[in-house]
């Protein structure tokens, strides 16, 4: 479809494209942008736009490896694309653009607006000025102005829902950059954060994750060490609300209150993420982490006691800084023994503005692929063993979209368990929607799913089915030409390989 179809496409208004990088903070940041610029009359491009929209916004991480690198390659593909196309805009956003600042319209200066972490919401201004006065406008703020969540927000899913409990991360993490990039935590009422969420289920969301960069430190800006479980059993009230999740914790902050909660409110599911990085006592302290081995274990066996059949993720950091054969050996015991249903491992490198870029002793590249490819071997037969305990269990699915790439070939349907395990499944004789739940017994297991070959017990059709036949009838009754795209549906993308701020590398 050439540019000028396009332009007919979306009925004469301005089109645009969001383009996301890094962790569900930002996924959920690229939704208040969304809506922030459909508010001010612009219509999503077709899913296929690759750039041939007429604003295109770059939603940036600096923690991933060559962020900046990945940013400017796709920022000059974008540079022919805009002198073909008279009036097109492109903004940078997120937390390379709050580190790079003046940086990008250097280096790309057919850039238009280059803005920060703390002011997103002051994207259509800035679109504006840039194209009245047509020069670039950069624009960083030092501080939160508002909190996001105040926002206008396009939500990607009919059924599951990010909300944010806090910004910003008040740890000194040697090899993150995030707190410098988002700014000491400041957390929400917990009274507008419940509103949002009942706002939600009104709407018919079922399933909820609270986020934060450390999402369980919630209460340490309003003065109360237990909010964070206070909050998990205010979720338990509301009615309509089936499932809870929460990302990404810390272990310093993982106190017993916590673990009650998630134990005795039933919406809470039974899934922890709790980032580990090293299991060796030496590097945890040199990445000033604020917790040993022992202590981090404990927390796991506390996890078991009260739930036992909770699925425990982790993010772990291979090669750092003066990690020694036994340092490494040490985080190969925790795998072992905390038995992780998956963990997220990385190779470390370095990231600029990071104190463990300047220490001494990086390991030689060859020998941390080594570590990373023993430390994946262990982890892949460990959540292959965990996954073939669930062989023979009876599961309450949630059915997503999108979340089975062979589920047309293969005449299935895939969701999520309680405990967030990628469950396929055969498909029913009956309609099921995005949102509904089924109950099927797993009969085999894979390293990253489970299989449910028998016929599906039972269908429950839910609201949050109900609301994405809604959308999906709202978008089709939208005029001929308009090609928004499908919502996609599912489970917020559950653990995705970079995992805020304590589990990014």
């Amino acid at each position: 479809m050439s540019s000028s179809d396009r332009s007919q496409a979306v009925g004469g208004k301005r089109s645009y494209e969001v383009r996301t990088y890094g962790c569900q903070m930002n996924v959920h940041d690229s939704e208040r942008l969304s809506g922030l610029l459909e508010g001010a009359g612009y219509v999503r491009a077709p899913a296929d736009a690759d750039g041939d929209a007429d604003v295109v916004v770059f939603n940036t991480c600096a923690v991933r490896e060559n962020a900046d690198n990945k940013l400017y390659g796709n920022l000059g593909r974008l540079a022919p694309m805009k002198t073909k196309r008279p009036g097109m805009q492109i903004a940078v956003g997120g937390c390379l653009a709050q580190k790079d600042r003046d940086t990008i319209v250097r280096r790309a200066p057919w850039v238009d607006v280059v803005f920060g972490t703390h002011n997103i919401g002051k994207l259509p201004v800035l679109l504006e000025r840039a194209r009245v006065q047509e020069e670039a406008q950069v624009e960083i703020a030092e501080s939160l102005e508002a909190f996001p969540s105040t926002l206008p927000t396009r939500r990607e899913s009919a059924y599951a829902a990010w909300v944010s409990i806090s910004v910003g991360c008040n740890n000194t993490c040697t090899f993150c950059i995030v707190p410098a990039l988002r700014g000491k935590e400041k957390d929400r009422r917990p009274g507008d954060i419940l509103a949002e969420i009942e706002a939600l289920v009104a709407e018919g969301v079922s399933e909820i994750t609270l986020l934060g960069q450390n999402v369980n430190a919630y209460g340490s800006d309003i003065g109360d060490r237990e909010a964070f479980s206070k909050l998990l059993r205010a979720c338990g009230t509301i009615e309509g609300l089936e499932r809870v999740r929460f990302t990404s914790p810390h272990p310093r902050d993982f106190t017993d209150d916590v673990i009650a909660a998630m134990a005795e409110t039933p919406n809470v599911m039974p899934q922890l993420h709790m980032p580990l990085q090293s299991g060796s006592d030496t590097i945890l302290k040199a990445m000033r982490r604020s917790y040993r081995q022992d202590r981090y274990l404990g927390i796991i066996d506390k996890v078991r006691a009260a739930i036992p059949h909770a699925a425990i993720s982790t993010d772990i950091i291979v090669g750092f800084p003066g990690e020694t054969e036994e340092d490494f050996e040490q985080t190969m015991r925790v795998v072992r023994e905390a038995r992780f249903a998956q963990a997220f491992t990385f190779q470390y490198s370095k990231r600029p503005g990071t104190p463990a870029a300047e220490m001494d002793g990086q390991i030689p590249k060859e020998v941390v692929q080594e570590r990373y490819m023993r430390l994946s071997a262990l982890q892949e037969e460990i959540s292959w063993n965990e996954n073939k305990s669930q062989v023979g269990r009876t599961l309450e699915v949630m059915v997503a979209e999108g979340e089975g790439r062979k589920d047309g070939a293969t005449h299935r349907l895939s969701g999520r368990a309680p405990d967030n395990r990628l469950v396929h499944f055969t498909k029913p004789d009956e309609e099921v929607r995005p949102g509904d739940v089924v109950t099927v017994e797993i009969t085999y297991a894979a390293p990253h799913h489970l299989l449910a070959e028998g016929p599906t017990r039972t269908v429950r059709r839910t609201r949050a089915g109900d609301a994405w036949d809604k959308r999906n009838a709202t978008e089709a009754a939208k005029p001929a030409g308009v090609l928004l795209g499908l919502p996609t549906v599912g489970v917020p993308a559950p653990l995705p390989a970079v995992t805020g701020g304590c589990g990014a590398e």
